[in-house]
């Protein structure tokens, strides 16, 4: 079932009213991966009259009224991607296309889109019931955050919007004891997940540094953000930021969903398309590899220091079962014009599928990272578990292919003695599309230690002969596929030289897949790259920042196309 988007569609489901309007900046595919979409049908199957608004136009009123007014709140997300991620480029030059809007330009995502949208409520909406935002662009800028496009500490969004309300993570949990409350008029400022603005300090909080006092002193930054990344898991402290008279509070995040929970949010009625509202303006090439890719898990145990995931998501891995996924797929296989092809089935990282801490399952520990330097022993990887799953996933009538798109952590395959080589096999032989994709990101140990990734020489050249000799075991022609990051803090010339000469005489290709270090909020490489410390010593590191010296850094390593040297 498509969620309304329009009066009519209202109607016919017999409703005379929405009780939650969901505003988004991607256009509307009714699919899982979608947060808008996902959290719509969450509220739906709970008993709630729940509509979306994709896009809307912020100078036509037309767009946002048109549904009326919820009677218990409206939801704001900018989208699955920030939106000054999505509309602008490491070297801050505006993105002119833009895969979740039809058409393809990018014309209907604003810049700060959360803060759009709450503003156009607002304007026409004057005293109307509680706007509460969520996504990853709230959920990353809940509190004083480095901004790399205003190059500046920003107040916490829920400040600089006009919301009242700040939903973070993945939300499930929180959304459905935040409508519960709305509707019956009952206390909602002790959810778990949730963020509100107030004039006091709730009792046993922590209180962080003061905006104002992170954004004068870069010592103060990163005690806020040690803080702040230390209480982000199940049980952590309840938070609170003053900024000037008033105070940001943080309720300590929501636990991860169970198993059964997460095969119920991703097995609703999804039509897997977009609404044809939408389809009508153009093509939208998100669906082209969305529409036929499962999530199989969320969550993330590498908290690499670039990426956001564990600080979303969180920093463990919660799983779909076996029996849930093939039901998924089984049912994707009966959908109009599917043609047997599964695009993906992965998540953050493809093969941290079934992974679980055995002393701690569904939460970290805390007491060390779990893939760095080197795996946890405590940590049980799934990818025996996973490649079973891919064999039962081959035998569904009219499937042809199963792909995996996500990215792999080779380290994990290399750490599995017991079933690493037999995951390799299977995927190697059924599962990849030409190319495999794994993200080395550097070769310097100075900057790998500062991403928080494990040794990649060695390591790298042990699992490129494993995959060698596996692929020519299976009779295939296969190659793999790297990604790497340039200008990370801490990496000079020295290290971007290392690193060329690395791909160049020992991988002997060019590889399109390098990305100037981009700083996005509430990770730590952002946090080393304002303050110009390395925020697990103390020490000085170097940060690039002149943006022409990085586009000529990444064009020492990269070439396009990809050419393979003889």
């Amino acid at each position: 079932m498509f969620l309304p988007v329009t009066p009519d569609e209202v109607k016919k489901l017999g409703w005379d009213a929405l009780d939650i309007i969901i505003v988004t900046g991607d256009t509307y595919i009714d699919s899982p991966t979608f947060g808008a979409a996902l959290i719509g049908h969450l509220l739906v199957d709970a008993g709630y009259r729940v509509g979306i608004i994709a896009q809307p136009s912020l100078d036509d009123p037309a767009d946002i009224v048109r549904l009326g007014e919820p009677k218990l709140f409206w939801g704001v997300t900018a989208g699955s991607v920030d939106s000054m991620v999505a509309n602008y480029t490491a070297l801050k030059k505006f993105r002119k296309s833009d895969d979740y809007t039809p058409g393809g330009q990018n014309n209907r995502r604003p810049d700060r889109a959360s803060l759009a949208y709450t503003n156009l409520i607002r304007r026409n909406f004057k005293s109307t019931v509680p706007i509460v935002l969520g996504g990853i662009e709230a959920s990353l800028r809940r509190i004083a955050h480095y901004d790399f496009w205003d190059n500046s500490v920003r107040r916490s969004i829920l400040f600089d919007s006009k919301a009242d309300i700040l939903l973070y993570g993945m939300a499930e949990t929180s959304v459905l004891a935040l409508a519960a409350a709305l509707r019956d008029h009952a206390e909602w400022r002790g959810i778990p997940g949730l963020c509100y603005i107030s004039k006091d300090i709730p009792p046993t909080a922590l209180e962080l540094p003061s905006y104002e006092e992170a954004k004068a002193d870069n010592e103060k930054f990163l005690r806020m953000f040690r803080d702040f990344y230390s209480n982000n898991t199940p049980g952590g402290k309840t938070l609170v930021q003053r900024h000037n008279d008033r105070y940001l509070v943080q309720n300590p995040p929501s636990p991860p969903l169970s198993g059964d929970a997460l095969d119920k949010v991703y097995e609703s009625g999804y039509e897997y398309d977009v609404h044809p509202k939408y389809r009508k303006m153009g093509e939208v090439r998100a669906l082209d590899t969305i529409r036929f890719s499962v999530t199989a898990h969320r969550g993330c145990y590498g908290e690499c220091s670039f990426c956001a995931i564990s600080m979303h998501q969180g920093a463990a891995v919660s799983s779909r079962s076996a029996d849930s996924i093939v039901r998924e797929v089984t049912r994707l296989s009966r959908l109009p014009g599917f043609r047997g092809v599964i695009t993906d089935i992965g998540g953050p990282t493809a093969n941290m599928y079934a992974s679980y801490c055995r002393n701690h399952p569904g939460v970290q520990c805390g007491k060390r990272l779990c893939l760095y330097p080197s795996k946890c022993p405590q940590l049980e990887t799934g990818q025996g578990g996973q490649a079973a799953l891919l064999r039962k996933l081959r035998k569904i009538p009219g499937i042809k292919h199963i792909f995996i798109a996500s990215g792999i952590r080779y380290d994990m395959i290399q750490g599995d003695t017991v079933h690493g080589g037999e995951y390799l096999r299977e995927i190697v032989a059924h599962h990849i599309s030409g190319q495999m994709k794994i993200a080395p990101e550097h070769v310097s140990n100075k900057v790998l230690t500062l991403m928080r990734k494990p040794e990649v020489k060695k390591s790298l050249a042990d699992f490129r002969k494993s995959f060698e000799q596996t692929t020519r075991e299976c009779g295939k022609e296969q190659f793999l596929t790297y990604y790497f990051i340039v200008g990370h803090p801490g990496s000079g010339m020295e290290e971007e030289t290392e690193l060329a000469r690395y791909v160049s005489n020992e991988l002997k290709l060019n590889p399109e897949q390098a990305q100037i270090f981009t700083p996005t909020p509430s990770t730590w490489s952002s946090v080393m790259y304002y303050t110009g410390i390395d925020p697990f010593t103390g020490g000085k590191i170097h940060v690039e920042r002149d943006i022409k010296r990085l586009d000529e850094r990444k064009g020492r390593i990269t070439g396009n196309p990809i050419k393979r040297k003889r």
